[in-house]
């Protein structure tokens, strides 16, 4: 399995509403690489509904302002980046910070 077709075009949407290039850090994982990252169970990475995108204080609000308003409903903010996903078999609406 890879990244959902979903998750990239909501991806996308937000690169062309932010008009700034994404680094991506992670994207789709599988539950091994997940486990040697420390990577929550369960994780939306690990069915390819997630990814990090690294931030800067000047472009963190930006971005997660496009993530939004390409349709991302679960959003987690931390220090240097920003994780966003679609999975369909967790809560939304979600913010979370760290």
């Amino acid at each position: 399995m890879n990244m959902r077709l979903s998750t990239l075009v909501m991806l996308q949407n937000a690169r062309n509403i932010a008009n700034i290039p994404f680094k991506i850090n992670s994207g789709y994982r599988t539950i091994a690489h997940n486990n040697k990252v420390n990577g929550v169970k369960n994780s939306a990475h690990t069915r390819g509904y997630a990814v990090d995108i690294a931030t800067t204080t000047a472009t963190q609000t930006n971005i997660i302002s496009a993530l939004r308003a390409a349709g991302f409903k679960r959003i987690g903010i931390y220090k240097t980046f920003v994780h966003a996903d679609n999975d369909p078999s967790k809560p939304t609406p979600a913010t979370w910070y760290y």
